[in-house]
């Protein structure tokens, strides 16, 4: 073999040479994500079973919090459900993003279910509270608390609410209530829209939470659903 071929044959070995590590990198790369998705997937499928035990621990040790995994950062507060829709999900601690991954979450600035004030329960508007633009007035909600006790809700009305413009706290006294927050519209294309909507309801029997605006009175420039009395303001949270 002349001088000038075997300089082609170390030169072309050189050169193969960072193609491998190059081709090792790339596969490596490959076989993480394959892994954190099927990681993933496998989390979101044992996520309601884990949270369900959970909760039946909680309910059988009268309220003691019992997480659905060792790490987690969350666990169930109370058990959500709307028999005409179907709806049966669990309400978890803190409307962080951690949280809201799994159910809808339990905002801290709020009262607790069945606690004199309001609380506040927020949810993705894409995922486990969509059903919320399905609910209609005088629809029944049920809350199931830690120590095993149910309150009834009835909804009352809807609005659309700007998480731009300066928000009243909700009340941590007074009348019981509820509110469920999500983003709006449902079917934006962009997720984090400065919009919110907020479904109130008020204890079955009972009457609305003091300060409710008067029904009837539009947020200007807003289309919504003609299901309920539209209301301009009232406390609403980043999602």
């Amino acid at each position: 073999m002349s001088c000038v071929a075997r300089r082609k044959t170390v030169l072309l070995k050189s050169l193969e040479r960072p193609r491998s590590w190059v081709l090792l990198v790339l596969l490596s790369v490959a076989a993480q994500q394959l892994v954190a998705a099927g990681m993933i997937y496998a989390k979101a499928a044992l996520a309601p079973v884990l949270m369900e035990r959970a909760w039946e621990a909680t309910l059988a040790a009268g309220g003691e919090v019992h997480k659905p995994w060792p790490w987690a950062d969350t666990w169930p507060v109370a058990r959500l459900r709307v028999p005409q829709l179907g709806i049966d999900q669990f309400v978890l601690a803190g409307a962080t993003g951690n949280a809201l991954a799994f159910g809808p979450g339990l905002d801290a600035a709020g009262a607790r279910p069945g606690a004199p004030g309001t609380a506040v329960i927020a949810g993705h508007r894409d995922t486990h509270f969509r059903f919320l633009q399905r609910l209609r007035p005088a629809m029944s909600l049920q809350l199931e608390l830690p120590d095993g006790r149910r309150v009834s809700y009835r909804v009352g009305d809807a609005r659309v609410v700007d998480a731009r413009q300066p928000q009243m706290s909700p009340a941590t006294d007074g009348p019981a209530g509820l509110e469920l927050v999500t983003c709006y519209p449902f079917d934006a294309l962009q997720p984090g829209g400065p919009l919110r909507y907020v479904v109130r309801a008020a204890p079955a029997g009972g009457t609305p939470a003091a300060g409710t605006p008067a029904a009837g009175t539009p947020a200007a420039g807003l289309a919504v659903p003609d299901l309920f009395p539209v209301h301009p303001s009232g406390g609403v949270f980043e999602l």
